[in-house]
Order: C-alpha cells, then structure tokens, then sequence
C-alpha cells in the first residue's frame, strides 16, 4: 500500500502541459522556518500575469493542494524533485485552462523509517506521534499559507484569507481530515479517492464511537480543538471516486490503527465503492454542502472527466 497511492494530479497533464518550464519569477522555493511555524520548505507558483500592473490590487483567489510522493524516503531531495515537478506541471495547466491563481505545495517528507507514520495522509500517527519531525502538518501548513500570503502581499498580490483546496489520493485524505479541523481557513475543496473513506462527520454510527479518522468523536483530543460543524458545512466539498477504485488505505497498518480500521470495515463496506454512498448519506445528514460523483468504469486514475469536473469547481469558486 506504500507504493499503490499515485501522485495527486499527475495524470490530468497533458505532454504539452508538462513541458511547460516556469520562468524564475513564476516557481518559487521557500525553506523552511521554524520561528515562522513550519520546518520544512514550500513551493509556490506564480502565474506572469499575476504580476502585470493591471492586475496589482486585484484580490486573487489562493489554492492549495498537499504534497503526495507516492512512495516513502528518509532523503527530503526525493520529495523536493516531486513537489517541483508537479507544481509546475500542475500552475501551467491551470493557468492555461483559465484559472489565475497562485498555488502552494508543501514539500512535507513520507519517512521510511518511521513508515507506519502516514504523513501525507495526514494519518493519526502524524497528529499524536512524539516524533517532532512527522508531527502536526496540518499546522505547518496553516503557517506556510500565512507566510505565503504575507510575501505574496509585499509583491503586490493580494489573496483571499481563505485557500481553495484540492487533493487526490494520500493528499486527498489529507485535504479532507485539513478541511475538517481547520474549516476557517477553506473557502472550497476537492476530496478525490480519499483512500477508501471520507471522515465522517459524526463522533457515533449505530452505537459504535468513530475515532479520528473514522470520524471526529476523539478530535478535540487529537487536533486541539472540537469538531465545528457550522463551520464545515459553510465549505463547499467536492468528493469523487471512481466506479473501479480498489486502491484501499483502510485496512492497511500504515494509514489506519487497527480499530479504526475496523470500525470502517465493519459499519461501512470492504470496498471503497461499497463505503461511498454511506459516507454520502453521512455527509448529506450532517448538512454539508458537499457533492458526491461516482466515475463508473474508472479506478485509481485520473480521468478526463475527473479532471474537467474539477476545474469547473475550482473555477466556480475561484475569482476572475
């Protein structure tokens, strides 16, 4: 399961895309700065047009979307190349399909050696684990956007307090579990194939308690601060999956301790397709502004449907 989860949107690029090499002033690399809240360094792409002088007070929309590697490594220079690659395969994609917006990845490490700590999931073990290095991501990420905003703003580009979110795989379960212990900071997010299920958003299903993140009945003990749910149901959320997705981090040792594991497996289903309209009916309950789709005859991959159903959200969402 280490290696299955795919990077996030490499598979919505197109050759032509991907070729695309950002100039100097459009791809930038941010080390790290623990006085500032986060240890580890921060991409940021910024479209040209950005920086035109009709454009210089405009508010622009800000979007975020977590790293995922796709496999585990002690050397912080494999996730670096990754993040590089995909965030600017990733800004010229979205730049020429006509969303004008900078876009921050995160280059957060997935350790080898500590395997079991799921980082890029944004797993329990990376919310509890002792191991300061791997702990609290979602806080280091909530620093890197202020920090980001904040040198944004001395350029002369002014951002939304609130970031629209998008991840698939490993990072979209981390936009999901981000999405509901910080929805102060989201304005929208895309939750793709969350590795087989989507946080509930209740703390209790017939009698059994859904710990984090099975659910969010522990998750002022886990996060620091309770489950806001007027909060949450003021983020528009996209989920989607496909019809054929097997790819299950449920049942997995590194992504889930064993009873929430089987809480999941035993409420919900085996498979991430049996556990999706549960999870919808879940979140519909709840009062979530949320949409579910269903991508029939597609598995963990990223189709073209897939990615034109995404960026219609991301444009509804995001300013002109």
């Amino acid at each position: 399961m280490k290696y299955a989860f795919i990077g996030l949107m490499t598979l919505l690029f197109t050759a032509a895309a991907a070729a695309q090499q950002p100039g100097d002033q459009e791809l930038i690399r941010i080390d790290g700065n623990k006085a500032k809240g986060f240890d580890y360094a921060y991409y940021i792409y910024v479209p040209k047009a950005l920086r035109e002088p009709a454009r210089n007070g405009k508010q622009n929309s800000f979007i975020v979307i977590p790293n995922n590697t796709g496999k585990i490594s002690d050397d912080i220079t494999v996730h670096d190349a990754d993040v590089k690659r995909k965030i600017s395969a990733i800004g010229a994609y979205m730049t020429s399909s006509g969303i004008l917006a900078p876009m921050l990845m995160p280059v957060f490490p997935r350790p080898e050696t500590e395997h079991r700590i799921y980082t890029h999931s944004l797993d329990r073990d990376t919310m509890l684990t002792d191991k300061k290095e791997f702990s609290r991501y979602d806080l280091q990420l909530a620093a890197m956007i202020r920090d980001a905003r904040e040198r944004l703003k001395l350029e002369g580009i002014a951002t939304e307090k609130k970031v629209i979110m998008q991840g698939y795989s490993a990072s979209g379960m981390f936009v999901n579990r981000f999405v509901f212990m910080h929805p102060e900071l989201v304005k929208a997010a895309i939750v793709g194939a969350p590795g087989g299920w989507a946080i509930a958003p209740v703390g209790e299903h017939e009698g059994q308690r859904l710990t984090f993140p099975a659910g969010v009945a522990d998750l002022k003990e886990v996060a620091g601060k309770k489950f806001d749910l007027k909060a949450v149901r003021r983020v528009p959320l996209f989920l989607l999956l496909g019809g054929d997705d097997t790819n299950d981090a449920v049942p997995m040792g590194d992504a889930y301790d064993a009873r929430e594991s089987s809480l999941v497996i035993n409420l919900f289903g085996r498979t991430p397709v049996e556990r999706f309209p549960h999870t919808e009916k879940l979140y519909k309950a709840a009062g979530l502004n949320v949409e579910f789709k269903l991508y029939p005859k597609t598995g963990h991959q990223m189709s073209k449907e897939m990615r034109d159903d995404q960026f219609a959200f991301m444009k509804k969402h995001a300013l002109p």
